[in-house]
């Protein structure tokens, strides 16, 4: 006879997937009830351990554990290359800001090195150690990016986490009288930017998976040529970057390259990247749309308003042809999956 124990851990072992509990459920509740008395099994409960445990195994058996079907290889191969690639963009983005925000105040003067440092000086003690942390936080994510390629998994979350955690100024700020409140969709999507390839990374770059690797080429040329990519794109056209530019511009030109590069007959060595892709590009877009739209109906200079727009329609199209790549991957991996029969 079934005990109300056993049932209750039953029902907390349906968060693993069906794979899995065809596997292993019968083994997992005989080690959970092993020793208990059976008189006292009505009264007990799974503790918040053992539930945080098996949730913790949810998310590993699905993002690509050894022996797991196709579908969840491709969804862990996907889900840990749209933490690679996200995390890639974000620490060429910081890098070049800051590089190009140093080179500003140091080519243009004593008046423009006074208002660089003014920023970290000029609002007391406490602002002055939050513009630091604002500033030097996000480098933590070019820490992120070779910790992972270099299979240190614990660095590389902890940097992540770290380096995302400036994206909640735009929501924090406001609320301490620091910062005129942002709008709304805008401070949400840039907060998104971040904390989702950061905890994308902390849940698919697990003990069980398979170490980081680039689809191409070396950790330090890609990184390069990131920064390259996002340096020129603020420099060729300075009046129309705000937030979103340099990483949307890192996306267009790495989507397009990465499409040619599978056109070309390379698609078996990327499994699950064109939805990597297509999941970041859309990311990208809900920033890009939402840093645009307050200020379509302000009069302003042209050059920024057609440069975001231009940048909005490469970055609608690439996500169709992101998205078709991706569904011929998923058709690829389990036909069944088009049909809507997951467990």
């Amino acid at each position: 006879m079934t005990t109300l124990l056993e049932s209750r851990y039953r029902s907390v072992l349906r968060l693993l997937p069906a794979y899995y509990r065809r596997e292993r459920e019968e083994e997992m509740v005989e080690t959970y009830l092993w020793d208990l008395d059976r008189d006292e099994q009505d009264q007990s409960r799974p503790t918040v351990g053992e539930v945080a445990s098996i949730a913790a195994l949810a998310v590993r058996s699905r993002l690509g554990a050894p022996g797991a079907p196709r579908r969840y290889l491709l969804l862990g191969s996907a889900v840990r290359l749209f933490a690679l690639f996200a995390v890639l963009i974000q620490a060429a983005a910081a890098v070049v800001d800051l590089v190009l925000e140093v080179t500003w105040a140091v080519s243009r003067g004593g008046a423009e090195r006074h208002l660089f440092l003014s920023q970290f000086t000029g609002r007391g003690f406490p602002m002055g150690v939050v513009t630091a942390a604002l500033w030097i936080l996000p480098l933590l994510w070019t820490v992120a990016y070779f910790a992972l390629l270099h299979d240190r998994r614990g660095l590389a979350r902890a940097s992540a986490l770290l380096a995302a955690v400036p994206n909640l100024w735009p929501l924090i700020g406001p609320l301490t009288g620091a910062l005129v409140a942002p709008d709304p969709a805008f401070a949400t999507t840039f907060g998104l930017l971040a904390w989702l390839p950061a905890l994308a990374l902390c849940a698919a770059h697990h003990r069980d998976a398979p170490p980081a690797r680039l689809p191409v080429g070396s950790p330090g040329l890609v990184f390069m040529a990131a920064c390259v990519l996002a340096g020129a794109s603020v420099v060729m056209l300075p009046a129309a970057p705000d937030l979103a530019w340099a990483p949307a511009s890192c996306f267009v030109v790495g989507a397009l390259g990465w499409l040619f590069w599978q056109a070309r007959g390379s698609e078996a060595a990327t499994p699950g990247a064109g939805l990597a892709l297509a999941a970041l590009g859309l990311l990208i877009l809900a920033v890009r749309v939402a840093a645009v739209y307050p200020w379509l109906h302000v009069p302003m200079v042209g050059v920024y308003l057609g440069g975001a727009l231009v940048q909005t329609a490469a970055l609608g199209l690439l996500i169709v042809a992101l998205a078709v790549v991706g569904r011929r991957d998923l058709v690829a991996a389990e036909p069944s999956l088009t049909r809507g029969d997951v467990t």
